[in-house]
């Protein structure tokens, strides 16, 4: 009997299937008071997924334009509930993938926050600290929920534990581009391109390249070894510097056609 997949997993794979490579575009849950208006203009603009930042005070990966964002929606008054209140009023076309850290998965139990992504549409959950040696809990609430748990490699990553990811990652497979935290780069590091290949190796889920993809050019090039990628703080920087919704999405626009070019 075939277990029927939740729908992150099914976007993915159908994307996959039919050749297009995903678009996963980041905001950062509060960071404006009209912050879902960013996400509406993301997915029109032709982003397959819409990843979710839950701020956190003390992030580990995140680099200076994340760790601003984040502490600007904090400022505001951003907490999960009212995040997840803001998704569950969304009514979205396109999967909703949660990221934040394992202290906010933990503090009321993993099968709370999973319940509660659930409850907001959310089925995607990204925990950057939470080793795969250490799912248990998590992965079973997730599962419980319908929420697609999914898990990152590095180009430090050794190769049994890349077997191990690969083979626990739900959704898809999120392959971290380089050794430091999220950010803006002027190019892309070779070692992501390596991983990515590396990981397509071991599963037939989509391998997703994030981690200082910072534009169309570096969309285009890093889609040639995955199956798609993660952008984030090239365009959370946008919305520090003011940029309106439309804006945002005439960014998301030109890294659509970007994929869809190949240039």
């Amino acid at each position: 009997m075939t277990t029927a997949l939740n729908p992150l997993e099914t976007t993915t794979r159908a994307a996959k299937a039919d050749g297009r490579k995903l678009l996963a575009a980041y905001v950062t849950g509060g960071i404006t008071p009209d912050w879902t208006d960013h996400l509406r203009a993301c997915r029109d603009a032709g982003a397959d997924l819409l990843e979710i930042g839950l701020p956190f005070s003390d992030p580990m990966l995140d680099g200076p334009t994340i760790q601003r964002a984040s502490d600007r929606a904090l400022g505001r008054g951003a907490t999960v509930e009212g995040i997840l209140a803001d998704l569950a009023a969304l009514e979205p076309t396109v999967p909703l993938v949660a990221m934040t850290y394992a202290n906010l998965v933990l503090h009321d139990g993993p099968d709370r926050f999973c319940g509660a992504l659930r409850d907001a549409g959310v089925t995607g959950l990204i925990v950057p600290d939470l080793p795969v040696d250490e799912l248990g809990e998590v992965a079973g609430a997730a599962e419980r929920h319908g929420v697609d748990l999914v898990l990152l490699a590095a180009p430090s990553t050794g190769a049994e534990r890349r077997r191990e990811i690969a083979r626990h990652s739900r959704g898809f497979l999120y392959a971290v581009s380089l050794m430091g935290v999220t950010g803006e780069r002027a190019g892309l590091d070779p070692s992501g391109a390596e991983l990515a290949r590396s990981l397509r190796q071991l599963t037939d889920l989509p391998v997703l390249l994030g981690f200082g993809v910072s534009g169309p050019a570096h969309a285009a090039e890093a889609a040639r070894s995955a199956d798609g990628v993660v952008v984030a703080s090239a365009l959370m920087r946008r919305v520090l510097d003011g940029e309106s919704p439309a804006e945002i999405g005439a960014q998301v626009a030109r890294l659509r056609a970007a994929l869809d070019t190949g240039h």
